[in-house]
């Protein structure tokens, strides 16, 4: 009988152990990318306390935000959730792409979207980045990503762009 000590299925010990190479997906370059590829962030259904916490954290205290009755007499069914609230479900480290470039990531050099439809309390979000430009320039490269949200009714909420500066090879 082997422990779980012995054979090819045996625990690194401490010293074989190395966090520089504990990734939670391979690491990928500027040249890896594809335009057309994909990075899901997780749905998120809003509640009153993440629109709470925006609020207090925004210090943003407009009553179309949280007066229902206010938001009622000004057109509105409820209370809108923050719009940078609803872009920040956009973070690229909501998805799993900063792990896939992390060893070349530069810095993030542009964001910028269109609030297509309100977003209330209870609305379940899908917020998605797809590769759309790779431009090489000399040592580093630019990636551009479409960024969108749809809500649970397939409604596109919000669309908009980010790029992302990173080394190349």
């Amino acid at each position: 009988m082997t422990s779980a000590t012995d054979g090819p299925h045996a625990a690194p010990t401490v010293a074989e152990f190395n966090p520089e190479t504990f990734l939670v997906v391979p690491a990928r370059t500027f040249e890896d990318l594809r335009v057309g590829e994909v990075f899901r962030a997780p749905s998120r259904t809003l509640t009153d306390a993440h629109a709470a916490a925006f609020q207090t954290v925004s210090a943003d205290n407009h009553p179309v935000h949280y007066d229902a009755e206010w938001a009622r007499r000004h057109g509105h069914d409820a209370p809108v959730v923050h719009g940078l609230q609803v872009l920040a479900f956009t973070a690229p480290g909501a998805t799993l792409f900063p792990h896939f470039i992390g060893e070349v990531f530069i810095g993030f050099l542009e964001v910028s979207c269109t609030f297509l439809a309100e977003v209330h309390t209870g609305d379940t979000l899908y917020p998605a980045l797809t590769v759309t430009g790779l431009d090489p320039r000399g040592d580093d490269g630019v990636v551009t990503t479409a960024a969108t949200i749809h809500n649970q009714r397939g409604e596109l909420v919000l669309s908009g762009r980010h790029k992302y500066l990173l080394r190349r090879r």
